[in-house]
């Protein structure tokens, strides 16, 4: 009688796991994707800009570049101050997200690439490319999208073919990543950071001009560890970090600063 109670038992539970195997839905990734863009107006100074932007993030950690950050307002606030400096450059942006910066200095400079590494966050950027070269605004005949992920020979080996000779200024903005899985590995965070990576990016391209070139880097603080591997990664590649005078403030209750990095 036992015996027979275990088997029907064995038999119950067999039953339950495979009605559980059949409600297991495989979703695609397009489930994890918000792209429903909407036309934002954005005002730096006498600047307009419309483009299209999330107004909330996709739950893909990967896809922060549909957002507008603060560290991009910071920026955008800062070069709209000091138009003069964009006079007649050659730019490249990293982490462009939907470009909102490159588009701004692409009124400016003489050449504006925008760049990204996910393949979602390029197709709003392209978007938001051809609706400013579309416009009546003067736009920049060189602004252009491509993919750049940091520490990846392969893109980096394209865009240094594509532009041997480098450019006169490389923006950041709200573009590095601190991903803190457990608890024990707060001491260890460098493997999981997007910051080392970005800066031998940086370097790469300082040195395409052989140093005649800086970094700017609009950086909004969210956690201390970060503020201090920022500052001792440009150390630790031989570049001079320096806090550009004035610029500290808060951005949508963050604090911020625009650091000038070069080699």
């Amino acid at each position: 009688m036992v015996m027979k109670l275990n088997q029907a038992g064995m038999e119950r539970g067999k039953q339950e796991e495979a009605a559980e195997e059949e409600e297991i839905v495989c979703l695609d990734e397009s489930f994890f994707i918000n792209d429903n863009y909407q036309l934002t107006t954005f005002t730096f100074g006498s600047q307009v800009l419309q483009l299209f932007c999330l107004q909330s993030s996709s739950t893909d950690y990967d896809l922060t570049g549909q957002l507008v950050w603060p560290g991009a307002v910071l920026l955008n606030d800062y070069l709209s101050k000091n138009v003069k400096m964009l006079q007649g450059l050659s730019v490249i942006e990293l982490g462009s997200g939907v470009g909102i910066t490159g588009i701004l200095c692409s009124r400016f400079c003489h050449e504006v690439v925008l760049t990204d590494h996910n393949k979602e966050v390029l197709k709003v950027l392209n978007k938001n490319i051809e609706l400013h070269s579309s416009s009546a605004t003067p736009s920049c005949a060189g602004l252009v999208a491509e993919k750049l992920e940091w520490g990846n020979d392969d893109d980096m080996g394209q865009i240094i073919q594509r532009y041997p000779s480098g450019f006169d200024l490389v923006l950041g903005a709200d573009i590095y990543i601190l991903q803190l899985l457990f608890p024990s590995v707060l001491n260890s965070s460098h493997s999981l950071s997007s910051i080392p990576p970005l800066f031998d990016t940086v370097e790469q391209l300082l040195r395409l001009r052989g140093g005649h070139c800086k970094f700017i880097l609009a950086y909004v603080s969210r956690a201390k560890m970060m503020d201090a591997m920022v500052v001792d990664e440009a150390i630790r590649h031989g570049m001079k970090i320096s806090e550009v005078n004035e610029t500290r403030s808060v951005v949508r209750n963050l604090e911020g600063v625009i650091y000038e990095i070069k080699l």
